[in-house]
C-alpha cells in the first residue's frame, strides 16, 4: 500500500472516530471573520471582472454576436466547476480549497501540481492585473507623465497593505469592489433597454433586431471565430473559485456557500450574457475594438459625456479586484502547502491579524518581476502574462473535477458521505466539463502568435514542476510521516 493510500486509510479512520471530518493542517489559526455578504459578493467579483468590462469589445468585433453564446455555454462549464467545488467545501471546508482536496483525494503529488500551477495563475494574472492598472491611469492626463512601472508598483504596494492588514478589510474591499462593478452593469443594462424601447438613435442608425440582421447574422464570420475566442472566454470566468477559499474564513460555510454557488449561474445569465445581447442590438459587432470597451463605445456614441472617464474608473476597479483577490487567495492556498511541505516553510507564518503573509510575500515579489517587465516591456506584458495565466487557470479546474471524480466514487464505496448540495449527473458531468476544457486549451494552437508559443511552454512547467518535486519530496515524507503518527495513536 502506498503512503498516500496510508495516508487516506488514516484519514478515515480519525474521521470515524471523531465524528468529523479532519482538518487540513494549514487551516489552523484563521479567523472566521467573513460574513455572508463578503463570500457573496466575492462570488460576484469573481464572475465579473476585466474580461467583460475590457475584453468582450475585441471578442464581438471578432466573433459577433455569437459570442453571448460563447459565454453561455463557458458559463454552464464554469458553473459545473464551481458547484463541484462547493460540494468538496460543504464535505470539509478549507482555506486550502481544492488544494487541500487534492491531497485527500489524489495525494501530496496531486496537491502539489494543484497548488504551483494555482500561483502561476494568480502570480502571472496580478502582473497582467498591475499592468493593466498602469494603463487605465495613463489615461488621465495627470498621470501621463508617471512611467507605467512606477504606477504598477504603487498599485501593488496599496493592494499588499490592504491584505496584510486583516481579513476582515479585504472582506470589506471587495465587497464594495463588486459594489461598483454590479451598479456599472445594471446602470447600462438600464440604459441599454431605455435605448431599445424608445428606439432612440445609436451611432447613427437605430437599435433592434435588424443591427444584427443587417450585418451579417448572429455568426457574421462563420462559427470559427466563435470557437476561437472560447479560450479567453474562460479566462474572462477565472477567480469564480475564490469561493471555496473564502469558505475556510466564514463561520457559517454551509449555509453561505450553496447559497452565492447557486447565485452564480443566474448572475452569469444577467451579466456577462444580458450584456453581450444588449451590446449586440445597439452596434454591430465591427463597431467594437479590444482597445476600447463595449460599453465606452455605446455610451460615446449617445454623447453622454465622461463615459470614458466612468467606465475606465469601473475598470480600474475590477483590475484592483483581481489583484486583490489573487495575493489572498494564493496566501492561503500557499500555507496549506507549506504545512505539507511542498512550498517554503516562511509561506506558512501569519501576522498577529491571522493574515498568511509568508505566501502574500511571495506572490508579491513574483509581481514586482512583473513591476520589471513593465519596465522593459511595457506594450507587451499584458499580453505576455495573460495566456501564462490562462495555463494555470485551466489546469485548477480540470484538478477540481479530478477530485470531485474521486470525492464521488469514495462515496459510492462508503468511505466519505456526500452532503446534500451536490454536482449533478456525475460522472458525465465532470468529464464532459474536463474534455471541453482541455479543447478549449487545444484551441491556443490556431494563434501562432502567442497562443502557440504559449502552449510550447508545457513541457517546460513540467520539467520545472518534475524538478521541484524532487527538492521537496523527503520534507512533504516527513510531514506525511508525522501526521499520520498522530493520526494512529
Amino acid at each position: 500500500m502506498s503512503k498516500d493510500a496510508v495516508h487516506t486509510t488514516a484519514q478515515a479512520d480519525s474521521r470515524n472516530a471523531a465524528a468529523g471530518t479532519p482538518a487540513d493542517a494549514g487551516d489552523a489559526g484563521y479567523s472566521k471573520d467573513l460574513k455572508a455578504r463578503h463570500v457573496n459578493m466575492i462570488a460576484i467579483g469573481g464572475a465579473i471582472g476585466t474580461g467583460l468590462f475590457l475584453g468582450a469589445g475585441g471578442r464581438l468585433h471578432h466573433a459577433g454576436p455569437a459570442l453571448a453564446l460563447a459565454y453561455l455555454v463557458c458559463g454552464v462549464f464554469a458553473f459545473f466547476v464551481v458547484r463541484a467545488l462547493g460540494e468538496l467545501v460543504l464535505y470539509r471546508p478549507s482555506s486550502g480549497s481544492f488544494v487541500s482536496y487534492a491531497r485527500e483525494f489524489l495525494g501530496e503529488k496531486g496537491a502539489y501540481v494543484a497548488g504551483w500551477m494555482y500561483f502561476l495563475n494568480w502570480s502571472t494574472t496580478g502582473i497582467a492585473d498591475i499592468t493593466a492598472i498602469a494603463l487605465y491611469t495613463h489615461y488621465w492626463s495627470m498621470f501621463t507623465s508617471i512611467p507605467q512601472w512606477v504606477l504598477a508598483l504603487v498599485a501593488l504596494a496599496v493592494v499588499l497593505a490592504v491584505n496584510l492588514i486583516s481579513v476582515k478589510i479585504f472582506g470589506e474591499m471587495e465587497f464594495w469592489f463588486a459594489i461598483i462593478k454590479v451598479a456599472t452593469l445594471v446602470s447600462f443594462m438600464f440604459v441599454g433597454i431605455f435605448l431599445l424601447a424608445t428606439q432612440h438613435e445609436v451611432g447613427g442608425q437605430k437599435p433592434g433586431l435588424s443591427v444584427i440582421t443587417d450585418h451579417g447574422g448572429v455568426f457574421p464570420h462563420g462559427l470559427m471565430p466563435v470557437v476561437l475566442v472560447m479560450q479567453g472566454v474562460i479566462f474572462a470566468y477565472a477567480a469564480l473559485e475564490l469561493v471555496g477559499v473564502a469558505a475556510g474564513e466564514t463561520a457559517e460555510p454551509e449555509k453561505v456557500v450553496p447559497r452565492a454557488v447557486n447565485s452564480i449561474m443566474w448572475r452569469v445569465g444577467l451579466f456577462y450574457v444580458g450584456s453581450v445581447v444588449l451590446l449586440a442590438l445597439l452596434l454591430p459587432g465591427s463597431v467594437y475594438s479590444a482597445d476600447q470597451s463595449p460599453f465606452v463605445t455605446v455610451l460615446s456614441k449617445i454623447g453622454i459625456p465622461a463615459a470614458g472617464d466612468v467606465m475606465n474608473l469601473v475598470v480600474l476597479t475590477a483590475a484592483m479586484s483581481s489583484l486583490n483577490s489573487g495575493l489572498y487567495s494564493t496566501g492561503r492556498i500557499l500555507r496549506s502547502m507549506a504545512t505539507a511541505g511542498s512550498a517554503p516553510k516562511f509561506t506558512a507564518r501569519m501576522n498577529r491579524s491571522q493574515v498568511p503573509y509568508g505566501g502574500i510575500l511571495l506572490t508579491c515579489a513574483v509581481c514586482v518581476l512583473g513591476v520589471g517587465l513593465n519596465y522593459l516591456v511595457p506594450s507587451q506584458a499584458f499580453e505576455i502574462v495573460l495566456n501564462v495565466a490562462s495555463l494555470g487557470i485551466i489546469s485548477t479546474w480540470v484538478i477540481i473535477m479530478v477530485c470531485h471524480l474521486v470525492f464521488v466514487r469514495r462515496a459510492r464505496a462508503g468511505l466519505v458521505t456526500r452532503p446534500h448540495f451536490r454536482l449533478r449527473f456525475s460522472p458525465v458531468t465532470e468529464i464532459a466539463t474536463i474534455a471541453f476544457l482541455l479543447v478549449c486549451l487545444g484551441m491556443m494552437w490556431n494563434d501562432p502568435e502567442v497562443g502557440r508559443k504559449t502552449l510550447l511552454l508545457i513541457p517546460v512547467i513540467a520539467l520545472l514542476l518534475l524538478g521541484g518535486w524532487f527538492g521537496v519530496r523527503r520534507r512533504v515524507s516527513r510531514n506525511t510521516d508525522t501526521e499520520l503518527t498522530q493520526l494512529t495513536k
